[in-house]
């Protein structure tokens, strides 16, 4: 199908890509640093204390993610999500947060966040106008997590982040975590039982090759159906329908009543035909795909006196060129020898 440029205030038609898909999510990176050195996106070896990270007249400022959201607005984006990095290093984000919220035509501002400092942050989040926060949470053994985390993190400051973030009214929580094979595989129904009936929604994530750093291979995925198989000996599922057209998460809910499970299996049942997702690193630079091998940058053009009809030709016209398809285009091995761009830079 044709990519069509019509715009919308919002919450018409829209423009759509080459595969006939609509734009709806846009997810911004606010900041490029992390306080964990998880080895799947920031291994340390890498990531070390002399490593240059972005400087901060580097990064987009609070008012030009503000006015490109507006922007992105128009092209019929109505749910935003704050990622990192970890984006709670971002000084004074409850400043941009009720910026965005005051945005008309956005319904939805959500943030994901390693959970290491959400105690501290989770009530004037939640004032700000925060609706929603996702938790990465690899597993709740302790020497697994110290392991995944690169050893920078504490799993205590986790758990009290989600508990201080469910009692600031942020909700629904979710918890992502991603699965390897051999890993943490064994420590998944720990999250189960620690986390069902209490409100917060796990959700397993398969394994992905995100990036150029992680030393990604299929042997290393746990395909969701078999976790799938895992939990539903132990605690009956059954099956719910999608909650929004878009939605890669194939939700259960405990047949006793106690919760949902969501399971994203990008790898075994790729869901590219549905993606509505844009994303905006913190320099400025958007991508089209979580496994984009290049961007658009528009730092520049935001800080060279480029009206906003010229940057929303732009964003329309990257939006229209769209044929992004990683997901489906590795199950026949083509690749996965890509250069991609880094997670850590453009968020999960």
């Amino acid at each position: 199908m044709a990519g069509s440029d019509s715009v919308t205030p919002f919450g018409g038609a829209g423009p759509r890509d080459l595969r006939g898909r609509v734009l709806r999510d846009l997810r911004i990176s606010v900041m490029d640093r992390c306080n964990f050195r998880c080895p799947y996106c920031m291994p340390r070896e890498t990531f070390h204390d002399k490593y240059r990270f972005l400087g901060s007249h580097e990064r987009l400022s609070f008012d030009e993610i503000v006015r490109l959201a507006r922007l992105f607005v128009r092209l019929g984006v109505h749910k935003l999500r704050l990622t990192g990095g970890e984006p709670l290093l971002r000084p004074n984000l409850t400043d941009l947060i009720g910026d965005l919220t005051a945005i008309a035509g956005i319904e939805d501002i959500a943030l994901t966040t390693n959970g290491a400092l959400l105690g501290k942050h989770a009530f004037e989040l939640r004032a700000a106008g925060l609706q929603r926060i996702t938790v990465s949470l690899d597993s709740l053994d302790p020497e697994v997590f110290t392991r995944l985390s690169g050893g920078f993190g504490g799993l205590e400051d986790v758990l009290s982040g989600i508990e201080h973030a469910r009692r600031a009214g942020l909700d629904p929580i979710k918890v992502n975590t991603v699965i390897q094979r051999g890993v943490n595989d064994h420590t998944a129904l720990d999250l189960v039982e620690r986390f069902r009936g209490t409100g917060v929604i796990v959700r397993f994530i398969e394994y992905m090759d995100v990036g150029n750093r992680n030393h990604w291979q299929p042997g290393m995925v746990l395909p969701s159906k078999e976790l799938v198989a895992r939990i539903n000996a132990r605690w009956p599922l059954t099956p719910l329908g999608r909650a929004y057209h878009g939605e890669v998460a194939d939700r259960y809910r405990f047949t006793d009543g106690r919760g949902e499970v969501g399971f994203i299996s990008s790898v075994t049942q790729p869901f590219c035909g549905g993606c509505t997702r844009a994303r905006l690193s913190s320099d400025g630079v958007l991508y089209t795909c979580l496994f984009a091998t290049h961007g658009t940058p528009l730092r520049d053009k935001l800080r060279s006196g480029a009206s906003d009809d010229e940057l929303l030709d732009v964003l329309r016209r990257v939006w229209v060129e769209r044929s992004d398809s990683y997901s489906e285009r590795r199950q026949t091995h083509l690749a996965v020898s890509e250069r991609k761009v880094e997670m850590f830079y453009i968020g999960g």
